[in-house]
Order: structure tokens, then C-alpha cells, then sequence
């Protein structure tokens, strides 16, 4: 198998498992990465020791972070298990990279309402349900028409990180323009139907199963593109969702009007929304649960939080 076929085949393992495009480019990277570190000899040729130098390198020689380096590692496990047919492998001589423990960043509620009373439009609706709702900025942008349900003041995330779904709340502030929003959607995509598009990219074989579903206004994005692009696995064009990045920008421009001077995100507002829910009563476990992590030690991080400096202990100058 020589290289460009056993990138190929990395991708269609990858595709077949529903893996995001992302993890599909960042493994490919990596692959090459490691192949090019080793004078491109083909991986089938290396073994546990050579897999061991290249992380190693990252970790003392690159100063790579923790995460980093672990998904190089997972780049790999999955090229030798699921690519080469090797079930195990021995790296009894890998240096993990150091990973710090940090405290995430807390917006206070009047920070975080001051911030988004410098947003306008589909920025101000994007951000409203990252502090509403505690979803991520990517689950977000994949929200359909139809994962927005308005009875019950709720939001379907779909394929969540680990490729779970989940149920999170609808903020009752946002309700109303998310209808006019919807309103758009539909304007669009009847635009786009008449076009000769408006086929919406649908999870795993149901567009084989159910040919019509793609042109269903629930299947489209909640937040749609400007325009069409090609999908990159299929090749077929489509409007995507838009970009994580234009959000970010105009948050970010946001923050500078308000004179909040901590490094705030897209990801601070799901922070401050699991430390406000835990600050105003709510039990853990529902935090959990409405985040979608797996493991509850995870969710404890904004005990952390809460637990330090005046929202738990009173300073002596403050007592006297």
C-alpha cells in the first residue's frame, strides 16, 4: 500500500465510522506529519519505538500541549488498529506532555449581558444561546430548523461531542427571534430550491433512505452561509452553516467595547453558564447532563470556580 492509498484508506475508515471532517483533517495531518518525521518511510515499516520518537519530539523537543500530543496519539492508534490490523500497541517509553491545571474563565452575569448588548443580529442570537443554553459554539452552528422546539423550550443537540445527543434549554429571551430567524431560513431556502439547491447535507445514509428529507426546511441550517460551497467529501454544493471564526471576530470586538479586559470566547459563555446554574442552586448532576459530559469530574472544574476568592470566602479586610 503505498502513501497516497493509505491516506485514501485512512479517510474512508474514517468516513465509515462518521467521524467530523475535522478529526478527518486533523488525522490525516498527523499521519503525514509522522511520516515526514521518519524520512517518509511507509508506517507499516515502524513500530512502537518510532511512534514513541515522534511523540516524544512533540512533547520535548515542541513544547506541544497535552491535548495536542494526545490526539497525535489517537492519530495514530487509530492508523495502526483500524488501517494496518495492529490490535495494540507497547509504548512503555512515552513522555506525556504536561498538562496544567487550569480554571476556566468566568464571566460575571453582568459582563456576560454587557457583551451581548453590543452584538446585533445572528451574532447576538448565536451568543445568547451559548449563555442560555451552555451548548458549544459547534453544536451551535449545526443546529437545524428543526432542533429548535418551541413547545417545550428546548434544543436537540445532535452528534454532540462523542457523538451523542442531548437535550438543552431554549432560553425563553431567545424564542422570538429565533422565529423571525426560521422565518429567514425559509426565505432562503426557497430561493435556493428554485435555484436548483437546497439540499441539506443529512447525518450518515438517511439521504439514501429518505431521498426527499433534504429538502425539507427542518434538515437546514439555523444559521445558514451567505452563500454555497462544495462539500469537500462529497463534492456536492450545498449552504453550509457559516463560520465559527465570524462569530468570534465580532465577539471579540464586542469585548473591546465593554472594557472587559479578561479573554473571553465563544467557549466562556458555556463556562459561565454552568457556573451560574451551580452558583444559583441547580444541582450538578442536571449541569452535566445539559453540558453532555461523560465523566462528572469534568463538571466539577466549576466548583473550582465558584469556590475561590468573594463568591465563597470572606477576606479578614472585608470582615473588619
Amino acid at each position: 500500500m503505498g502513501k497516497s492509498k493509505l491516506l485514501q484508506s485512512v479517510r474512508e475508515e474514517i468516513r465509515r465510522r462518521n467521524y467530523s471532517y475535522r478529526t478527518e483533517q486533523a488525522y490525516t495531518n498527523w499521519i503525514i506529519r509522522y511520516i515526514r518525521f521518519h524520512g517518509t518511510v511507509h508506517p507499516k515499516k515502524l513500530g512502537d519505538r518510532q511512534i514513541e520518537q515522534f511523540l516524544n519530539d512533540l512533547a520535548n523537543e515542541q513544547n506541544v500541549a497535552a491535548g495536542t500530543q494526545n490526539q497525535a496519539l489517537s492519530a495514530l492508534l487509530f492508523l495502526y488498529k483500524h488501517v494496518l490490523g495492529r490490535e495494540s500497541l507497547k509504548l512503555d517509553n512515552l513522555k506525556r506532555a504536561k498538562k496544567p491545571r487550569k480554571l476556566p474563565v468566568v464571566l460575571s452575569h453582568k459582563e456576560a449581558m454587557m457583551i451581548l448588548e453590543q452584538l446585533r443580529g445572528r451574532t447576538l442570537m448565536i451568543c445568547e444561546l451559548l449563555y442560555g443554553s451552555g451548548i458549544r459554539i459547534s453544536e451551535c452552528l449545526r443546529l437545524r430548523v428543526q432542533d429548535v422546539d418551541f413547545e417545550n423550550e428546548q434544543l436537540w443537540v445532535r452528534s454532540g461531542k462523542g457523538d451523542k445527543d442531548r437535550v438543552s434549554l431554549l432560553p425563553q429571551k431567545s424564542i422570538p427571534k429565533l422565529r423571525w430567524q426560521i422565518q429567514k431560513v425559509e426565505v432562503i431556502h426557497k430561493k435556493d430550491l428554485v435555484d436548483g439547491f437546497g439540499k441539506a447535507l443529512l447525518p450518515k445514509a438517511l439521504a439514501r433512505k429518505y431521498p426527499d428529507e433534504q429538502s425539507r426546511l427542518g434538515w437546514q441550517y439555523l444559521f445558514p452561509a451567505s452563500r454555497i460551497s462544495k462539500d469537500p467529501r462529497t463534492g456536492a454544493e450545498h449552504r453550509y452553516h457559516i463560520s465559527s471564526r465570524q462569530v468570534q471576530r465580532k465577539l471579540k470586538k464586542a469585548v473591546t467595547k465593554t472594557g472587559i479586559r479578561k479573554k473571553v470566547t465563544c467557549h466562556t459563555f458555556r463556562h459561565s453558564f454552568a457556573t451560574h446554574l451551580l452558583q444559583n442552586g441547580y444541582d450538578i448532576r442536571t449541569v452535566q447532563e445539559l453540558l453532555g459530559h461523560k465523566n462528572l469530574k469534568t463538571t466539577m472544574i466549576y466548583t473550582h470556580v465558584i469556590n475561590k476568592g468573594g463568591n465563597y470566602i470572606k477576606s479578614p479586610v472585608d470582615a473588619l
